[in-house]
Parts: structure tokens; C-alpha cells; sequence
């Protein structure tokens, strides 16, 4: 028995549950008395997330209330993207932008590799190809090390698991 069992390391988002958290948001920010009259609002902005409103702790309020949509649908905070975390002025209102992240960048990848290499059990390869990486072991207990040992690591971006074989 020498196959390889093999499990791929990705950073993706499901873009569904980030709009039904955005629209969950936007009817939270219309019901709620303080954010009355402040032109408080959040919408998509091509492929990023404008909030406004006419003071800068509205609009991080705004945020606060979108991230807590974002973990209620199970989406890893480490996905949204804030630039620069201040408000900026922008004519009478303030605008913060946010992106969601997604796949692993090269940087990050040899991160993971270097981890896996260093701390992870000996025999484990990794592959990068694209935005994602393959891990492989002859024993799926050191895929399951490797898993433990990723998921413990402190990386800025959200983790998934996938194709585990």
C-alpha cells in the first residue's frame, strides 16, 4: 500500500452568504434608531464594500454591524479586507472600503510551506499551483497533523480544507 493521500489547502469565500450578510446588515442599519438620519449605508461597490455615514464611529459602527453578519454566516473575519481601518472624508460623509480576500498569495503560501517543512510531521510534501496548495503524506495521520498544525497557526487569512483523499 503506497498511495499518497493528499489534501488541498485553500482560501476561498463563498460569495452568496457575504451578500446575504450585507443585505442582513443593510436592513439592520434601516431598522436601527441610532443609525437615524446619519446617512448610514452599505452596498457593493463593484468587487468591494463601501459603507458610509456622516461621522467616522458611524461608519465604524456600520462595519461592526456588518461583521458580526459575516460571523453569524460563518465567514472567518481574516477574509474582509479594510485598507487602511480609518474613515476618510469624503465631501459631507465619511467612506471606509472594505475587499474580501481570497486565495493564497505567495507570500502566504510559503508561509504554510515553511510551517509544514519545519514543525509538520517528516514526509509531508506541498505543491503550490495557483492560488491554492496540495499537501501529500503515505499516511492520512500526518494529513491530519498537518490540519491540527495549519488550523493552530497564527496566519492573516481564512483557511479551508479540501478534497481530502
Amino acid at each position: 500500500m503506497a498511495s499518497e493521500s493528499s489534501f488541498d489547502v485553500v482560501s476561498k469565500v463563498d460569495r452568496q452568504e457575504v451578500d446575504n450578510a450585507l443585505n442582513q446588515a443593510t436592513k439592520e442599519i434601516a431598522q436601527r434608531y441610532d443609525f437615524k438620519n446619519v446617512g448610514a449605508s452599505i452596498a457593493w461597490s463593484g468587487e468591494s464594500i463601501v459603507m458610509t455615514a456622516n461621522s467616522a464611529e458611524r461608519v465604524m459602527a456600520v462595519l461592526d454591524v456588518f461583521q458580526t453578519k459575516l460571523i453569524k454566516r460563518g465567514i472567518s473575519l481574516k477574509s474582509l479586507d479594510t485598507d487602511d481601518r480609518e474613515p476618510q472624508l469624503s465631501g459631507k460623509e465619511y467612506r471606509l472600503a472594505a475587499t474580501i480576500k481570497e486565495g493564497l498569495s505567495q507570500e502566504i503560501a510559503k508561509k504554510i510551506g515553511k510551517i509544514v517543512r519545519d514543525e509538520g510531521p517528516k514526509g509531508v510534501k506541498t505543491q503550490v499551483t495557483g492560488d491554492e496548495m496540495r499537501v501529500t503524506a503515505k499516511s492520512r495521520d500526518d494529513l491530519q497533523a498537518v490540519i491540527a498544525l495549519l488550523k493552530g497557526a497564527d496566519l492573516d487569512v481564512a483557511l479551508q480544507f479540501t478534497n481530502y483523499r
